[in-house]
């Protein structure tokens, strides 16, 4: 494993991460791909948006496919189309959120239903690495608990134990050639279960650390509040992985506390719900406002979507339901967050994040404002 912090801003930093299939430059948004692909798009075109490293889920390519049809066709990248380098996630979260299909849980893992058939499954840490093996992904995420924010402080405790202890048996699992592990700390926005999960999880030689349990109901203020502290308290070597952010704020906040990588679905999630992101806010492309509108989707913007059509042409796509309107919209919203992110990257080598972060906040907020 290499990865190497070219400069830093503060508390921001910019690196690089190198993996089996190709470097991965931080700050880095990690566009979800969870059955293996993101959703309407070409690997090329996800490629040339300016994708480092996409993600994949580890629940979903278990059942469907299933990672023996993946390990046989020669592994997720040959699979899918995309050769760069790929993130699974353990499953874990989707376990763990669905939570009427949860059976049970022990310290040797969990037990839970199908939501493709019902059929009953177990996961174990070591069951997870294999899968993550036979998958071929270049960083492997190990078995956690996600508790939502609102549970009581036992069953956090109980989250931050069982984590720990699966961790200790899949840090040393058979992996596959160069795949990477990250190792994950949870204890939700409180002190002491989050400083005692990062201390156990950073005494295991993961190649990463990633801070879990977030993003998951507390407020906004909670989160950025706990991230600022427990970032500094993972090793500054270490690629460090905020899971599951994907919003325009969120990733300022959480790059200005020093995490490196991220993943969300909003950007594409809400491309499907006939949205685009703009530096000013939202579009919701269905409203009547847009219906003779000639302009792009955003002033400026490079994208394909704002290159060749019209806000008026997209909002009739995505109102006649027509697939061309959710590839667009997609196009655009994920070119918008990874050039975002990579302004910040540039900004952080400049020595000039804290401005470049103000100006991109303040033209959120003005939007924001003007839609009152």
């Amino acid at each position: 494993m290499s990865f190497t912090v070219e400069a830093t801003d503060g508390a921001a930093r910019a690196g690089v991460l190198r993996t089996a299939h190709g470097d991965i430059h931080t700050p880095a948004f990690m566009p979800v791909g969870t059955k293996g692909t993101v959703k309407t798009l070409l690997p090329a075109e996800v490629r040339s948006l300016g994708a480092d490293v996409i993600l994949g889920n580890t629940y979903h390519l278990h059942f469907r496919p299933g990672e023996d049809v993946i390990e046989e066709l020669g592994g997720l990248h040959a699979f899918t189309g995309w050769d760069g380098p790929i993130l699974t996630d353990s499953g874990g979260f989707q376990v763990f959120s669905l939570r009427d299909t949860l059976a049970r849980v022990d310290d040797d893992g969990v037990t839970f239903r199908s939501v493709y058939d019902g059929s009953e499954e177990r996961l174990t840490p070591e069951r997870v690495a294999e899968i993550q093996c036979r998958l071929g992904s270049d960083i492997a995420m190990c078995l956690d608990i996600c508790p939502p924010a609102d549970v009581s402080l036992r069953e956090h405790e109980e989250a931050v134990r069982r984590t720990q202890l699966w961790a200790e048996r899949q840090v040393d699992a058979p992996r596959a050639p160069g795949q990477l592990r990250f190792g994950i700390a949870q204890g939700g926005t409180d002190p002491t279960l989050r400083t005692r999960s990062i201390e156990g999880i950073i005494g295991l030689p993961f190649d990463g650390y990633a801070l879990g349990g977030l993003a998951v109901g507390e407020s906004r203020v909670e989160m950025l509040d706990t991230v600022g502290w427990a970032a500094p308290l993972l090793p500054a070597e270490r690629p460090r992985y905020f899971m599951g952010l994907g919003d325009a704020e969120g990733i300022l906040e959480v790059i200005a506390r020093g995490i490196d990588m991220f993943d969300c679905v909003l950007p594409t999630r809400t491309a499907r719900t006939g949205s685009a992101l703009t530096a000013r806010g939202r579009l919701n492309l269905r409203n009547a406002r847009f219906a003779r509108d000639p302009g792009p989707l955003e002033d400026g913007c490079g994208c394909p979507a704002c290159a060749g059509f019209s806000r008026a042409f997209v909002r009739h796509l995505v109102n006649q339901q027509e697939l061309l309107g959710l590839r667009l919209l997609t196009l655009h919203n994920l070119w918008f967050t990874l050039r975002l992110t990579a302004g910040a990257r540039e900004a952080i080598t400049r020595g000039a994040f804290d401005a470049y972060r103000a100006d991109a906040l303040a033209l959120l907020t003005a939007g924001l404002e003007e839609e009152r």
